[in-house]
């Protein structure tokens, strides 16, 4: 008896960890998703994308859409909060590609409207698939190594704008509070992966941690260059 109340009280304190470090991801992930706001206010005044990329979110809403459909409990039970940040996510990252279409030139407009049609395209292939050749368990694990490949894709692409970071010498093309809600985020939805043992979750998560951290280095080599130039600038004065 009093090995089934600790087991008790071990599966009580696991799920409450569980749900507690799922709902830290949704946090954090939101933070994420409303973070590109201020680059959006600064295409939408100039009307112009200027030297961003919009890029990062088509990445971003791939990755939405496949682990908004590995969370669902067609595909996986038990892991609703992954579908419910995905969702949300998958919003956010649409409404930013349409302002990004909406004030790019010619070329980049193209571009990005044949990368959102292949991303509409690639999802609907991999629900189709999932549903109608896929068993239920097969069909979790074909979801979530495409969810795992989607993930890092995403947390590796800021790594793209780090020559433009170091070549303009500036910080603005990686916002720092980008870099930290994606680290953020990727921790706790490490932990959430390990509290449920899918490794669909934390191994991506894992992976996106050390990423997001990566990303610090430049910001945090440009920032202290700037306040050296500024502290030569006013010793000189």
């Amino acid at each position: 008896m009093q090995r089934l109340m600790i087991s008790s009280e071990l599966d009580s304190t696991y799920s409450s960890l569980s749900y507690a470090a799922g709902i830290a991801g949704n946090v954090f992930a939101f933070v994420l998703f409303l973070s590109p706001i201020p680059t959006f206010r600064r295409i939408a005044r100039n009307r112009s994308t200027e030297q961003f990329s919009g890029l990062p979110y088509i990445y971003a809403l791939l990755n939405c859409l496949i682990c908004l459909w590995y969370g669902l409990p067609i595909v996986s039970p038990g892991i609703i909060l992954v579908a419910t940040v995905n969702s949300i996510g998958a919003v956010f990252q649409l409404t930013y590609i349409i302002i990004f279409i909406l004030y790019a030139t010619k070329r980049k407009k193209v571009k990005m409207l044949g990368l959102l049609l292949a991303v509409l395209g690639i999802f609907a292939v991999i629900v189709f698939v999932s549903l109608k050749f896929l068993d239920s368990t097969t069909r979790q694990i074909f979801v979530g190594y495409l969810s795992v490949v989607s993930l890092i894709s995403m947390f590796a692409s800021p790594l793209f704008v780090i020559n433009l970071v170091i070549r303009t010498r500036s910080v603005e093309f990686m916002p720092f509070y980008l870099s930290l809600s994606t680290f953020l985020m990727s921790i706790s939805f490490f932990a959430y992966g390990m509290f449920n043992y899918d490794r669909f979750i934390y191994v991506p998560n894992g992976i996106g941690s050390v990423l997001g951290a990566i990303q610090f280095f430049p910001i945090r080599a440009m920032r202290k260059s700037r306040s050296f130039s500024r502290s030569l600038g006013n010793n000189e004065t």
